[in-house]
């Protein structure tokens, strides 16, 4: 069957990275994205050519320098005169959703070549930083613009949960964990012993991945037991089951339509395509959410993504889920239908962003590049890439094959029947009876508690938030289930549990 011409496929992929000793001997992230662009091309087979020939360059926002269009300067230094510049907002799900707006771009006609890459140096930064070194990267001027950005630009968190503390990633997913576990029925050795397992099994793969920032394989009591390395960070969660940002690592893809890939000259047993493609948003604050152990727009976002292939979960055979903490995996995998440890189908293609390495907003560039590097070794079998922002806020999701699409790429959007689903609302100022609905004790670098911060449900379905800083009660969180338990919220948001 012949291919329509402007079918898009992924051609080239690269993925870089570093530790450096010296932080001044570091280049920028822009060099850093520009040299894994010309991998990338080299990866394609044409190489400096196949740059020359990019009318778009799309680039992940970075969180370890700041550009306004870093396009432009990648574009200048690999050669090129692309028509358009992208950046993306913030958010892990900005990779996926790149490529996902870029398929449909060149299906369209709108684009034949687009050069997508992302990169951060937080490990540079962060030794920089503390030996005092200046780095002389480039400055770029604040009025100038890209074409266009992609996302949406909002607060991730409310005036209510900035207020009660709620405003990072280490201390709301700890809270989704223990909504998981209680949702399950699972004690809380049950449970430490279930995520440290999938731990492991992430750390495995991370060990077999040559681009992987951590490559020692852990053992499950060696994620889970806590000690003086492996400290406390936000119960139920040690140190191992955090992303690791502090890292240099850059990734990059080369999409072009299929006319555009045999004018290069790019060989066939290079190209993966993608076949589907979904975004969506949950409700955007956590506190509106019906529950805190689901997601309804993985759940929507994949049942799409899957009906639009003509495919089934079963047929996938490689599967990378956005894995930034145990709980984010847990509930993509149970709103796709997949079980948590399965030998033939892991979880992850890369490791995850524990081990692998967790760049920014940029992992999902890398798990992309790594299930193409996967396709190619198995030809005509699917994957699937997930990507997640924020807090389990905002999703997309891709299918891959190096068979062509049948019906070419399609995309969906379900973000209206995300919006039609049951929404709480959340109270600032209560004073009154509650029950506690999830929670976290955030603990200090000695490993000492210092904060316990607690979704309530108030007796009318509304969602409160409240803390505590009382030493035995913080203690017992970490010992014994709390959630379901009734409670007493003081107005200021201090909770009292009898």
């Amino acid at each position: 069957m012949a291919i329509d011409p402007r079918t898009p496929v992924v051609v080239g992929v690269a993925q870089t990275l570093r530790r450096p000793e010296d932080p001044a001997t570091s280049t920028s992230p822009v060099d850093m994205m520009a040299d894994v662009l010309r991998l990338a091309a080299d990866d394609a087979g044409p190489g400096s050519s196949l740059l020359a020939r990019a009318d778009s360059v799309r680039i992940v926002s970075m969180l370890s320098w700041r550009y306004s269009d870093p396009g432009s300067m990648v574009a200048a230094r690999l050669g090129a005169s692309p028509r358009q510049t992208v950046v993306t907002t913030a958010g892990g799900n900005s990779p996926q959703a790149l490529l996902n707006n870029t398929a449909v771009a060149i299906q369209d006609g709108e684009l034949d070549v687009a050069l997508i890459a992302g990169a951060e140096a937080m490990y540079t930064r962060l030794r920089s930083r503390k030996a005092k070194i200046h780095l002389d990267w480039e400055q770029q001027p604040a009025d100038v613009e890209p074409t266009f950005v992609l996302g949406e630009d909002r607060p991730g968190v409310s005036d209510l949960e900035m207020a009660r503390s709620i405003m990072l990633p280490i201390q709301v997913y700890p809270v989704f964990e223990n909504a998981l576990r209680a949702a399950a029925g699972e004690s809380i050795d049950e449970h430490q012993q279930k995520i440290a397992a999938l731990w492991s099994r992430f750390s495995s793969v991370a060990a077999r991945n040559p681009h992987a920032w951590f490559r020692d394989e852990k053992t499950a009591d060696e994620i889970g037991t806590v000690t003086a390395e492996n400290r406390w960070i936000g119960f139920p969660y040690p140190k191992a089951m955090n992303a690791n940002l502090d890292t240099d690592q850059s990734a990059a893809l080369i999409v072009c339509s299929v006319e555009a890939a045999r004018a290069a000259g790019v060989p066939e047993d290079k190209w993966v395509f993608p076949w589907s493609g979904s975004d969506a948003h949950d409700h955007w604050f956590v506190s509106e959410r019906d529950n805190l152990h689901s997601s309804p727009a993985i759940r929507l976002n994949g049942q799409q993504a899957l009906s639009l292939a003509g495919i089934g979960i079963d047929d996938v055979a490689h599967v990378d889920l956005y894995s930034c903490f145990p709980s984010a995996v847990q509930i993509g995998a149970q709103e796709l239908g997949l079980g948590l440890d399965e030998p033939d189908r892991p979880l992850t293609v890369t490791g995850g962003l524990s081990f692998a390495g967790g760049p920014g907003n940029n992992y999902v560039t890398h798990s992309i590049a790594a299930m193409v590097d996967v396709l190619r070794a198995d030809p005509g079998s699917l994957g699937l890439c997930t990507a997640l922002g924020w807090y389990v806020t905002k999703h997309a999701i891709g299918a891959y094959s190096t068979e062509p699409p049948p019906n070419g790429f399609r995309h969906a959007h379900p973000q209206d029947e995300v919006d039609a689903l049951p929404r709480r609302e959340a109270v600032a100022d209560y004073d009154g009876p509650v029950t506690i609905d999830s929670y976290t004790v955030m603990h200090e670098r000695d490993g000492e508690p210092a904060m316990g911060i607690v979704a309530c449900l108030l007796p009318d379905g509304r969602r409160t938030w409240a803390h505590t800083t009382e030493p035995g009660l913080m203690k017992s969180m970490t010992l014994e289930e709390f959630v379901g338990r009734p409670a007493t919220v003081k107005s200021g948001g201090q909770i009292d549990v009898a």
